[in-house]
């Protein structure tokens, strides 16, 4: 079993930056892909970057020259940079892994519960 816990959420101004963290835990056996995703109130999920084991990174056109994800596979964790923020950029923000929590298990999405980023104007 793979826990995911996402910080470094907040509140700020437009045009300002956040980083987001995501770290994984518990019996890991191996982890493929991160992703992040954000979801405002009354809205879809939807996906915001996609970083590979590899460190391969893809973004969502809506923020794709804003923000970069990056990611250390040694600590197992996942950043997100979000730079020039806009007010439409507020949601609860969740990351997500394609992993295994043992060396016998299937490969399961593990997502963590989410950090909340409110963009004012």
């Amino acid at each position: 079993q793979v826990r995911l816990v996402e910080s470094g959420g907040g509140l700020v101004q437009a045009g300002g930056s956040l980083r987001l963290s995501c770290a994984a835990s518990g019996n890991i056996f191996s982890i493929n892909d991160m992703d992040w995703y954000r979801q405002a109130p009354g809205k879809q999920r939807e996906l915001v970057a996609t970083i590979t084991s590899g460190g391969d990174t893809y973004y969502a056109s809506a923020v794709k020259g804003r923000f970069t994800g990056t990611r250390d596979n040694a600590k197992n964790t996942v950043a997100l940079q979000m730079n020039s923020l806009k007010t439409e950029d507020t949601a609860v923000y969740y990351c997500s892994a394609d992993a295994k929590g043992g060396r016998d298990s299937p490969t399961f999405q593990y997502w963590g519960q989410g950090t909340q980023v409110t963009v004012s104007s």
